[in-house]
């Protein structure tokens, strides 16, 4: 598969979305920026990845029933949505092509959004599915049945996930949970890797990383040859790589309005604007 259909799926299905050039948004964090990732829209849009989360927000509090009950909605996908069974089928050439899968025994996902690919990449290959939650407990399904996992003898897992940040919750739950059932995991395979540092973590963690997408000038430039992103936007994306702190410092010095217009807007942005200032982030 090109590059090309993979940046196209990410920007049509909102997985990226990329400010207007005078308009950054609001993180949570109080700071802002030029783009979001939310991975998950690759199960097809966004109603649909925020519907899957909430069927397993209703489903997870039942760890042995969770993985059963969400396969089949996540199979019934990949047979209807062309982006959905393309990225899945891309995945699985990616992994094949990176990965020794006889080398690997289980395929784990972690709550929640890596089950969103997990799954049905473990079915797929015909490996069971390590289920892992967020208070690190875990259980396996094989074969359709799901189990408890108590230990796994040394065996090798491949995590797959929707992204890779500083990678934070393989160090505080993925790896520990697996090594809580004597197993190793060896490898990661994410879609989309934010070159935040993540991918380093792992490899001194004795994990192999691999990446769909990285999220630098490379995939930006080709955002830009596709006509997905404007000019502006393409060099407001390139500053803010270079130097996210200064980049939007400078921004907010060259649009002394755009603070002072979020502190009138709605709640979230208010909020956002004044936690901002608060914090004195661009000072």
């Amino acid at each position: 598969m090109s590059d090309e259909k993979l940046v196209n799926w990410l920007f049509k299905t909102n997985a990226v979305m990329v400010c207007p050039e005078d308009k950054p948004f609001w993180y949570t964090s109080g700071t802002i920026g030029p783009y979001y990732i939310n991975t998950h829209f690759l199960y097809g849009s966004e109603e649909k990845a925020l519907e899957l989360l909430e069927k397993i927000d209703a489903l997870k509090s039942d760890k042995l029933g969770c993985p059963e009950k969400l396969l089949p909605l996540i199979e019934k996908n990949y047979a209807s949505d062309e982006i959905y069974k393309g990225l899945i089928d891309t995945m699985l050439e990616f992994i094949r092509n990176n990965v020794d899968l006889e080398c690997i025994d289980f395929i784990s996902g972690g709550e929640r959004r890596d089950w969103f690919f997990s799954l049905i990449i473990a079915q797929k290959l015909g490996k069971p599915h390590i289920t892992i939650y967020k208070d690190l407990s875990s259980v396996i399904t094989d074969k359709g049945e799901t189990c408890e996992a108590e230990t796994i003898n040394g065996a090798n897992v491949l995590h797959i996930a929707d992204l890779i940040t500083e990678a934070s919750s393989y160090e505080r739950a993925w790896i520990p949970a697996i090594k809580n059932i004597c197993g190793q995991l060896t490898c990661s395979v994410v879609v989309v890797d934010r070159l935040q540092g993540g991918g380093e973590l792992l490899e001194k963690n004795n994990v192999c990383s691999f990446a769909m997408v990285s999220i630098d000038r490379k995939f930006f430039d080709k955002a830009l040859e596709m006509r997905l992103i404007t000019k502006g936007q393409h060099d407001m994306l390139l500053k803010y790589t270079a130097n996210p702190r200064e980049s939007m410092k400078a921004f907010l010095n060259d649009h002394p309005g755009f603070l002072e217009n979020a502190l009138k807007s709605d709640e979230k942005t208010r909020e956002r604007a004044q936690l901002c200032i608060d914090k004195r982030i661009y000072e």
